[in-house]
């Protein structure tokens, strides 16, 4: 097994030493040793902290994304999380394609003046309807 020191594993993640300290911390990963005051990991760890940062992107907690990993520290994926995590994003992408099309609409609009365009009308009547955004649900753990 080849020990790589948290100087190493935080060059090769981008994440920081002490990002790392606080993903031990919180028991994310888990350091096999030390070499004087630092930390010495496996090199599954890289692994694991690829697996970490990628559910940081799918926007899944510290905590969902501890409860994806089983007692080995090994990945053990829940399925139907992360399908509702990717229908959660699919429906992100639409409304921001919306949002991306009214903009360049806004942008782009001949008329003289926003309140003369129909179609801008029509986008803040829409808008006013849809209210404040709904917060999305943890998942259970």
């Amino acid at each position: 097994m080849r020990m790589i020191d948290i100087g190493e594993v935080a060059a090769q993640t981008g994440l920081s030493p002490s990002a790392l300290r606080y993903y031990e911390e919180i028991g994310l990963i888990a350091s096999i040793g030390r070499k004087g005051l630092r930390r010495q990991f496996d090199s599954q760890t890289i692994l694991q902290l690829s697996l970490i940062q990628l559910g940081r992107s799918a926007g899944f907690s510290l905590d969902d994304i501890r409860g994806m990993f089983g007692a080995d520290g090994q990945p053990d994926l829940p399925r139907p999380e992360i399908r509702a995590r990717a229908d959660e994003i699919d429906r992100q992408i639409r409304d921001l394609t919306k949002l991306r099309n009214a903009l360049r609409h806004v942008a782009n609009c001949p008329a003289p003046s926003h309140m003369e365009c129909p179609t801008f009308r029509r986008l803040l009547h829409i808008g006013s309807r849809r209210g404040r955004p709904v917060p999305r649900k943890r998942l259970a753990p």
